[in-house]
């Protein structure tokens, strides 16, 4: 009987999917936004809420809890202190799970697992007058350069006579002919 079986194996052994849990929490952590199938993101969505939980009480022993399962000193940090202030208000439901559809390769249903309210970065282009002064600048250090530099030597008549020469192509070479069915190579 299967009674109390609550977890899923993932065809993986206990210490490969212990591996596979930690790494994806760990980028989780550090991306604040992971794609993967959706049976993983049901699986790690209540790891990564014990994480963010003990990260609301910032204590000695809940940082060495955390450190139990994520290794990296910069993401304990990050739980610690930046998403700590986001989530003290909420008493739960700290990641959504948005489902993409079937993968193209092997029809594996896709997810994304975010955490509540992640905005992505968005970088800004500079503006235009921002760019029109660093390339000003540019072109007067081009300019500048230009000027200090030496004139350089040309090449002697020789070797430019000889680039100039090229070799004519061969011709191509004719095709083998194919072998019959039943012959030894040599005969």
């Amino acid at each position: 009987m299967r009674h109390g079986m609550v977890n899923r194996k993932l065809g993986r052994t206990s210490a490969h999917r212990a591996a596979l849990f930690r790494n994806q929490l760990a980028s989780l952590i550090d991306k604040e936004r992971i794609i993967t199938t959706l049976p993983k993101a049901k699986e790690l969505r209540p790891q990564i809420e014990r994480l963010v939980t003990l990260g609301k009480n910032d204590s000695v022993h809940n940082r060495r809890q955390a450190e139990r399962v994520v290794a990296e000193d910069t993401l304990i940090s990050k739980l610690f202190e930046t998403l700590d202030p986001r989530f003290t208000e909420r008493p739960g439901g700290y990641t959504r799970i948005i489902k993409l559809g079937p993968r193209r390769g092997d029809a594996a249903e896709m997810a994304i697992l975010e955490f509540v309210g992640y905005e992505p970065k968005i970088e800004e282009a500079p503006s235009e007058e921002k760019g029109k002064k660093g390339a000003a600048k540019k072109e007067e250090a081009q300019e500048t350069e230009a000027a200090e530099e030496k004139p350089k030597k040309k090449a002697p008549p020789k070797k430019a006579a000889a680039a100039k020469k090229q070799k004519p192509a061969k011709a191509a070479a004719p095709k083998k002919k194919a072998r019959t069915p039943g012959t030894k190579r040599g005969q």
